[in-house]
């Protein structure tokens, strides 16, 4: 049962995730995103004009979710992969460290919606296109639970990990959205 949640959690870190729209509400410059395994997404709704509803849900040979969106080459064309910006934070499960954790900051696009969705919703989906990964930055919390990233581009990305919730017992998914410009650092909290 972990080794899919883990799956789920290396698609997302693979694919970066797009689960809201990159832009923040009035007087805002971040949003956090905090869905427990098994939850429906925000948002999500039945009918045709949502694909990824649990009513269309395709899985593959693999037994993963089959992926429905096609890698969008002219949009990572336009990213950079690396940069002078850093993001360094903590992750936290019930105010506890979680120690030796993956941590991934993917940016922001139309391709990942669809992986952070069904990873969000705990279902693992097919394996990200090998040109979408080579734009995630990955690294592990150390025993205390902080974490560090450099050489990031400027831009709007998804800082994600997961944990096992102290008190439920459950793996959890966090996703932070942050903003980057150049040479900027930013120190993050990913708490749940």
């Amino acid at each position: 049962m972990t080794r899919w949640i883990l799956l789920a959690l290396l698609g997302l870190s693979l694919a970066g995730c797009q689960i809201i729209e990159p832009r923040y509400p009035a007087g805002k410059s971040e949003r956090i995103e905090v869905i427990d395994r098994g939850a429906s997404a925000p948002g999500e709704t039945k009918g045709a004009d949502r694909p990824f509803t649990r009513s269309t849900t395709r899985y593959s040979t693999s037994g993963r979710v089959a992926r429905q969106v096609a890698f969008p080459a002219a949009e990572y064309a336009a990213l950079e992969k690396r940069g002078t910006a850093m993001i360094s934070g903590r992750l936290l499960m019930g105010g506890r460290p979680m120690a030796n954790r993956p941590v991934s900051v993917a940016p922001v696009t139309t391709y990942s919606a669809e992986a952070a969705e069904q990873a969000l919703a705990g279902r693992a989906v097919e394996s990200a296109d090998p040109r979408a990964r080579e734009y995630t930055h990955t690294t592990r919390t150390d025993g205390n639970g902080t974490f560090r990233l450099d050489g990031l581009p400027a831009g709007d990305f998804y800082v994600s990990s997961s944990g096992q919730d102290p008190v439920s017992g459950k793996t959890q998914v966090i996703i932070r959205q942050v903003s980057l410009g150049n040479g900027q650092s930013r120190s993050i909290e990913l708490s749940r």
